[in-house]
């Protein structure tokens, strides 16, 4: 089991990372999901000993990693830009960390032949780098990283340079053989979809720190901060002050609370107002903009708010919207 434990950083004298803090379990898959320069690449290379911490630990099955090298930590790493060597064939890109150990010839290459199986490659041993498109480029690199039997994979943004048919496929196949080897994982991505497909458990890095901690239902059921909702795109997420125990006054109206914070009269609150036809609540407000998505439309309200109706309906229309109603903390 990986544990990384307080992890501290700074970047250009600011702090990236405040703390940072958890753990990995054997066949767990976590994802880091945050906005570009959240400092989650910058925590990968440190796992993987390329970078070092201000202050903090990792530790693998309780031995701390502190004094070893990153070719002795035995773990597996894909890249966004693949990282293959273009003068190798496919056979020996494969096969690379397996020389680098000395394995011998018959188990490279028998261990070679299963990991392009695995990956769907069979008989591409002998094919060039440079006449593969970037989906298979991407799968001869994870073989290349599982071939030497890692105790742990990470994940760079590996399929950030991926258009988004490729993309699926590449990652239900990234999955698949997560769930079937029980490497445990840690992949980053900045992509919710990608987070929700491949992710055990999510941990969502805002400004250093991890703000919510969870498995992809558990972090839709309660995302539990404005950032985390806005991020998963979940609703319509708005400011208010609270006018009595129970009122929230809004720019789009005001509303009652039903949820187990306290607060005072004048103190300012996160909403999520998330569309439901059995909402407790309704919107009454003039439509701005009209985009068709797909096989509904997409509606622009007063303040930013955005809904969805099947119908089309007229800009400048007063159309009344039922909503669910959440706060943040």
């Amino acid at each position: 089991m990986l544990e990384v434990r307080n992890i501290f950083k700074t970047y250009d004298n600011k702090p990236l990372l405040r703390g940072i803090s958890f753990s990995v379990s054997q066949g767990e898959t976590i994802c880091l999901l945050g906005a570009s320069g959240s400092g989650k690449s910058t925590l990968l290379r440190m796992i993987a000993g390329l970078e070092s911490p201000e202050s903090g630990h990792f530790l693998f099955n309780q031995i701390d990693l502190d004094q070893t090298p990153p070719h002795l930590r035995d773990f597996g790493l894909v890249f966004q830009d693949y990282g293959l060597f273009p003068h190798l064939n496919i056979f020996d890109n494969v096969a690379f960390g397996l020389k680098m150990r000395n394995v011998p010839t018959e188990k490279i290459n028998s261990r070679v032949v299963e990991m392009l199986d695995l990956v769907n490659l069979q008989g591409f041993e002998k094919r060039k780098v440079t006449d593969l498109s970037g989906g298979e480029q991407q799968r001869v690199a994870l073989a290349r990283a599982l071939a030497p039997s890692p105790c742990l994979l990470m994940f760079d943004e590996p399929l950030g340079a991926l258009d988004k048919s490729l993309k699926e496929d590449l990652l239900n196949q990234i999955r698949a053989i997560l769930h079937k080897t029980k490497i445990p994982a840690i992949y980053v991505t900045h992509d919710q979809d990608e987070a929700f497909t491949i992710a055990d458990r999510i941990l969502f890095l805002h400004e250093g720190e991890i703000i919510r901690d969870g498995t992809p239902n558990e972090a839709w059921t309660n995302p539990k901060s404005a950032w985390t909702a806005r991020m998963l795109g979940m609703g319509n997420v708005i400011e208010g002050v609270i006018i009595s125990a129970n009122k929230v006054k809004t720019e789009v109206g005001i509303f009652t609370l039903n949820c187990k914070h306290k607060y005072s009269k004048g103190e300012r609150i996160s909403l999520l107002l998330k569309q439901s036809e059995r909402g407790m609540d309704e919107i009454k407000l003039k439509v701005e903009d009209v985009l068709f998505k797909q096989d509904r439309f997409q509606v622009k309200l007063r303040g930013g708010l955005v809904i969805h109706l099947k119908d089309e309906p007229k800009i400048g229309q007063i159309i009344r919207v039922k909503v669910q109603v959440e706060c943040l903390s």
